[in-house]
């Protein structure tokens, strides 16, 4: 007891009500449900209130049994409610931690928020604003008031605001009236709102009422020791007035018993041990307390401290004139104290405990608690003395403070927590491993986890998951599970051992988490990856892969093999001039065309757009083929009825034959294309075969192969960049290298024109190794000159990868240039990986090694997207440009690009969008967290001049 307390107490003699008289809480429920009952008279008048002005603001308009009816509903509800309240009130405590008030109050909370949301939908009137605002605002008053009073329990705000707003909400925003569409929205913005306000509510009264708790169990375990410290004083107590008896009677005896001095000596020194060896006692036990103790003479105004470094450290402190501490209390912790203290004093409290902040020299505080009692009063029941504990209890408050933060963690979290014992017994679970399963928690508590296991590969699984757990100490893998309602469904679970100090295991914790959702997505995403959303046919992909098994079998059986190449005529101008809407359906309407009269063709795809390409094996003649083409055309033209105008529309059908023609499936398609624009020549609506008249530009071809090899030899080709924006940081971190042709009589010749001939004729190799050293110097240059470091970007052909010296390449450029590995990237596309996929491996892997980032170029095009990405050893996936240029007026390529970035970044690469051209593109990018994008809108690719300008 410090001198500021004692002054403090002296000053200020007012008092506080002792804690008998406050009424011990049967629990967190029990008193959550007295908070919603207390607060709920005041809801139920003004929504008493409310509905006779919205009664009597309707009427003149409006009246009618339905607004009659409803009135006497609302005022029975609310004189219900009014008489549940009293009733409640007027039950004994006991009584009320019954749980069926609590269900009552959330029955009573549906009726009336259902009540409440039929007059905002069924009787406001929709079109005038004057009556919709007064009205709608007597009814969110209502509302607004219940919420906040009824936020100290969550279930019961949801119970009334859910029902309330949440169907008038959604009813109102799908009229057809705009005035009622912005009711709607408000009436879920306040939903919304309100719903975290009771959240919030709710989390800070259920702390509250734990740290109640938690104070009052405290408190008793104190008054538990003082009770013994008493006791221990009361033995001190009664032997030092032994002792005192003692000696009164050697003084009487003294006289006329000198013999039996010895004797009475003797028995002295035995009764001053056994006083000895009680205050050892005495000091043992509050040295294992850890209690110190202080004596307040109130008489003279003295305090003897005993032990005090328990709570204190007193060397450290100052001390006063008279040897005693100064104060040290806390301002803050003061008038706490000194209530409590002349509480005790005046006699209103049994035993005086308190707990606050003592500060020390340094500034920090430390928590100490008091505990003592009043042991001598004079006639008036004045205060003469009174003798008290002190410890510290930092170290408890911390730890009760962890305690609580590592429960809230351990309920608040969406992952399911489960903690068992060594023998897998269910010892505790969180309320999303109750979800989860759709158990209880007392379902599960104290059952074996092994007995649990409902399918029979988990129960087959359990042996290698607990050798696993004695070897390892931790386990992790998928577990197929039933939940109690009979579904089966995929889980993933980690589960980790916990090991005392001798090694030996006390705990296992297991963290589960439902893979339902990932997994439909990846069949979400595996179905878009090889089917045309629009029409359910087949994409390019999934063709590519079809044609070239196709023409495997056909050249392993001898058989024929037929490719129709399918184009409709002059649906660009349909398209632009009726809508993507109605093109839509025009599209679903020729492919059921196309499906129906080849119900006989082995693969009928969607390429893009308005081309289709069908596969026929054994086709037998070329008359079949004829008579199949004009049927075909003849069942195209036939009207169709779109968007109530009859249009009529005809096809171009190019065909190309294996072995007639070529046994390569890429050449198959290419001639059915050529043979197709022949048809449009002539004017549609017509097929032609692919012929060798059609190469007239074989002469060119070769023409441009001797101009293509005299520009590397000249030095007619450069390099330009287009830039690549991470989202991230919104800053430039990367650049793709392009090549292009500067022809002395053409000018610029686009890529698409050389680049094939290049593949063709192998010189793509001599090409991509120009632009690989031009680029790395480039980048080297930027660097000395201090503009940025930008990580480069170079495409490769499959050919270069067949090089046998092509990582020594690499390696030379980069060492003749400077270029750190890490600031080159080489990109390939899915359909060059597969080519040679051995092979693509092992140089990717030898790459890697290097420093050098690899990226798959053209994503969502290839055979097995979703297979290769954990073989390859890559660093980035690029969306190709197909999936972004619809990307704002197709669900479907939406979808697939969340699919693509949500997949890619579970595997933790990065991914990249090509070919971004709009704001509202980059938005849905950024929003669904795509990390870098590249495209037109940032700029189109430019020489290195004007590159060095973008970085400047």
């Amino acid at each position: 007891m410090t001198d500021s307390v004692r002054a403090v107490c002296q000053a200020s003699p007012t008092a506080i009500p002792s804690r008998e008289s406050l009424p011990l809480e049967s629990g967190d429920g029990a008193e959550r449900t007295r908070l919603l009952y207390r607060g709920s008279r005041i809801p139920a008048l003004l929504m008493l209130a409310a509905s006779l002005v919205c009664v009597l603001l309707l009427w003149p308009e409006h009246g009618g049994v339905e607004l009659g009816g409803w009135f006497l509903w609302m005022a029975t509800l609310g004189l219900l409610w009014l008489q549940q309240v009293n009733a409640f009130n007027q039950a004994p405590p006991t009584e009320q931690v019954a749980p069926h008030w609590y269900r009552r109050f959330l029955l009573g909370s549906v009726a009336s928020a259902l009540s409440l949301a039929y007059a905002m939908v069924a009787l406001v009137p929709p079109a005038a604003f004057f009556e919709q605002a007064l009205l709608y605002g007597l009814i969110g008053s209502v509302v607004i008031v219940a919420s906040v009073g009824y936020g100290v329990s969550l279930p019961a705000f949801l119970c009334f605001a859910v029902p309330c707003l949440l169907p008038a909400g959604v009813l109102l925003l799908s009229a057809a009236n705009p005035l009622q569409q912005g009711w709607g929205l408000l009436a879920l913005i306040v939903l919304a709102t309100l719903s975290l306000i009771a959240w919030q509510i709710s989390r800070i009264v259920g702390d509250g009422l734990a740290q109640r708790l938690h104070k009052l169990v405290l408190i008793e375990r104190l008054g538990k020791s003082a009770r013994q410290a008493e006791q221990l004083n009361a033995e001190l107590a009664r032997e030092v007035e032994q002792r005192r008896s003692a000696e009164l009677k050697l003084r009487r005896a003294y006289d006329g018993l000198e013999q039996r001095v010895a004797e009475r000596t003797t028995e002295l020194a035995r009764v001053a041990d056994e006083l000895r060896q009680s205050e050892a006692r005495l000091s043992m036990a509050l040295e294992a307390s850890d209690l110190g103790l202080w004596d307040w003479d109130l008489a003279q105004d003295k305090v003897h401290y005993s032990r005090l470094e328990v709570a204190f450290d007193v060397d450290a402190q100052r001390l006063d004139a008279s040897g005693r501490p100064l104060p040290d209390l806390h301002p803050d912790d003061l008038p706490g104290v000194r209530a409590k203290l002349i509480a005790h004093l005046k006699g209103e409290t049994e035993l005086y405990v308190v707990e606050y902040r003592a500060l020390k020299d340094d500034g920090s505080h430390l928590w100490v608690e008091d505990r003592g009692r009043v042991i001598r009063r004079d006639a008036n029941g004045r205060a003469l003395r009174m003798i008290g504990t002190r410890r510290d209890i930092s170290d408890i408050r911390h730890q009760a403070e962890q305690q609580r933060l590592a429960a809230t963690v351990f309920e608040a979290a969406g992952e399911g927590m489960v903690i068992m014992d060594s023998r897998f017994r269910i010892l505790a679970i969180n309320d999303a491993c109750c979800a989860l399963s759709g158990y209880s928690r007392e379902e599960l508590l104290g059952r074996s986890a092994a007995r649990l296991a409902s399918s029979a590969e988990s129960q087959r699984q359990y042996a290698t998951l607990r050798e696993a757990l004695a070897r390892d100490g931790a386990w992790q893998g998928e577990l197929i599970e039933v939940r109690k309602n009979g579904e089966v469904y995929p889980q993933w679970v980690q589960l980790r051992e916990v090991r005392d100090a001798l090694g030996g295991t006390t705990h296992v914790v297991g963290f589960l988490s439902d893979l339902t959702v990932r997994r439909q997505a990846e069949e979400r995403l595996r179905y878009l990856m090889h089917y045309d959303n629009l029409t359910g046919l087949a994409n390019r992909s999934l063709l590519k892969e079809r044609l070239h098994a196709a023409c495997q079998r056909a050249q392993q059986s001898g058989r024929n093999l037929a490719v129709l190449y399918i184009d409709l005529d002059r649906f660009k101008n349909l398209n632009e001039s009726l809508g993507h809407e109605a093109a839509d359906r025009l599209l679903s309407e020729m492919s059921r065309r196309l499906t129906q009269t080849l119900a006989e063709a082995d693969t009928i795809a969607r390429l893009s757009g308005d081309e289709f390409v069908v596969l026929l094996e054994g086709y037998g003649s070329l008359s079949n083929l004829a008579h199949l083409g004009s049927r075909l055309l003849t069942r195209m033209r036939k009207p169709v009825t779109v968007g109530g105008q009859e249009l009529v529309i005809s096809a171009s059908i190019g065909v190309s034959l294996l072995p007639d023609n070529s046994r390569e499936a890429a050449t198959l398609l290419r001639q059915a294309n050529r043979a197709m624009q022949q048809a449009k020549h002539l004017g549609g609506d017509t097929l032609q075969f692919f012929t060798d008249r059609e190469q007239i530009s074989s002469f060119d071809y070769l023409q441009m192969e001797n101009q293509l090899r005299k520009a590397l030899a000249e030095g007619q080709l450069e390099v330009f960049y287009q830039p690549r924006l991470s989202l991230l940081g919104d800053r430039l971190e990367a650049a793709e290298a392009l090549v292009r042709w500067r022809h002395p009589q053409q000018g610029l010749v686009a890529p698409g024109r050389f680049i094939p001939l290049a593949e063709e004729t192998g010189l793509i190799i001599p090409l991509g190794e120009f632009v690989l050293r031009e680029a790395c110097r480039q980048a080297r240059d930027w660097q000395r000159s201090g503009l940025a470091d930008i990580r480069i970007s170079v495409n490769l052909s499959v050919k270069q990868l067949r090089q046998g010296n092509f990582v020594s390449l690499v390696r030379q450029v980069l060492e003749e240039s400077g270029l750190p590995a890490s600031m080159l990237e080489l990109e390939l596309t899915e359909s060059q990986l597969l080519d040679d996929i051995d092979n693509a491996i092992s140089i990717s892997r030898q790459l890697r090694a290097l420093g050098v980032k690899l990226a798959i170029d053209d994503f969502g095009t290839g055979y097995s997207s979703l297979s290769y990405l954990k073989r390859f050893p890559v660093d980035y996936v690029k969306i190709d440009r197909s999936f972004i240029c619809e990307l704002e007026h197709s669900a479907e390529d939406a979808a697939i690009v969340r699919a693509i970035i949500a997949m890619v970044h579970s595997l933790e690469l990065q991914v990249v969008a090509e070919g971004v051209e709009t704001q509202a593109q980059m938005d849905f990018l950024k929003a669904h967290q795509c990390d870098e994008i590249q495209g037109y809108l940032l700029s189109p690719p430019v020489p290195a001049e004007q590159f060095a300008e973008l970085l400047g």
